[in-house]
């Protein structure tokens, strides 16, 4: 938990004894907070779309005088938290998810100097590199165009973030996939927030969507089974399916699919260390499930880092 001007801060989790909740992002694994809080603090399209998610109206509160949300560049609404503690006169900054590279459908990343940057974790070990995102993004764009022509194209990726932005990314090129109800539903909020997608779903655009699939199409979908999935599209459509995933895992696991593409919404380690460099951090807090790894690959690397425990004890 952050303690500062006296407010207990949780941060992308439920504690109990927090005054109000931090929710970075949408993504599932960063909302345990709002089944319960009473206090969440978010920014109004991440709102939309865990009540989208969820189905239900969250109880949130305005973002208080000493508190700034700041633009995390990971996903519609994403945001970091910056505090100006008032008792030790020090900034702090907590990421969240964030990403450094341009992203078609989030808003450029804020950075500003502090003196601790609580940051994420997820990508940890120097190992793991991303390509140029560009790269990623025209190679995606000239193997889909390549299998369409000879049947169908089905790529599975995240249904909330990863899928919006491999909408866009195929709209580049020219084609309009068909998504699943669940991708088409979170898109529908993108959408509403001036993310210009174009895309088929049976639920929103029923009778162009039935056309479409009567020849070869692009697909998108949050299914795993994959390989499952493609042999009965093959068996419908009698003709070849092609599948493909879209993660920044790509760089560390081989996936049972016909392609697989390091496209992340996450900065890699080296990226990281771009943030930590730009940020002038005089401290750094490593914090989700790889922090401890993490801390440590950043001693190597000559940084006064530490797993996130007792903020006040590094203030």
């Amino acid at each position: 938990m952050l303690t500062a001007n006296n407010i207990r801060i949780s941060l992308d989790r439920r504690e109990p004894s927090a005054d109000i909740d931090f929710v970075s992002h949408a993504h599932t694994d960063h909302i345990a907070a709002v089944k319960s809080s009473k206090s969440i603090v978010a920014s109004e399209q991440t709102v939309q779309l865990v009540e989208e998610l969820l189905d239900r109206k969250l109880n949130t509160r305005d973002v208080p005088e000493s508190v700034r949300l700041l633009s995390a560049g990971h996903m519609l609404g994403s945001k970091q938290l910056c505090v100006d503690d008032a008792e030790s006169g020090k900034r702090i900054v907590y990421t969240g998810d964030f990403q450094l590279a341009p992203s078609r459908t989030a808003d450029k990343i804020d950075i500003i100097d502090t003196d601790t940057l609580i940051v994420d974790s997820t990508y940890c070990s120097p190992n793991i590199k991303f390509d140029k995102k560009e790269d990623v993004e025209w190679a995606m764009q000239k193997w889909t165009r390549d299998r369409v022509a000879r049947g169908i194209a089905i790529f599975s990726v995240y249904a909330m973030g990863k899928a919006q932005e491999m909408i866009a990314i195929l709209n580049d090129a020219g084609i309009t996939p068909v998504v699943s109800g669940k991708i088409a539903k979170i898109s529908g909020v993108y959408v509403r927030n001036g993310v210009k997608l174009d895309y088929l779903s049976k639920e929103d655009r029923p009778e162009e969507c039935a056309e479409v699939l009567k020849g070869d199409f692009v697909g998108i979908t949050e299914r795993r089974d994959l390989v499952q999935y493609g042999a009965e599209l093959s068996k419908t459509h009698q003709t070849r399916v092609f599948t493909g995933v879209a993660t920044g895992w790509s760089q560390a696991f081989r996936f049972d699919t016909d392609v697989q593409f390091g496209l992340s919404d996450h900065a890699d380690f080296a990226q990281c260390t771009d943030y930590i460099k730009a940020s002038n951090a005089k401290k750094v807090l490593t914090y989700g499930s790889n922090a401890m790894e993490f801390a440590q690959n950043l001693q190597r690397e000559g940084y006064d880092a530490n797993a996130f425990g007792d903020l006040q004890s590094h203030l």
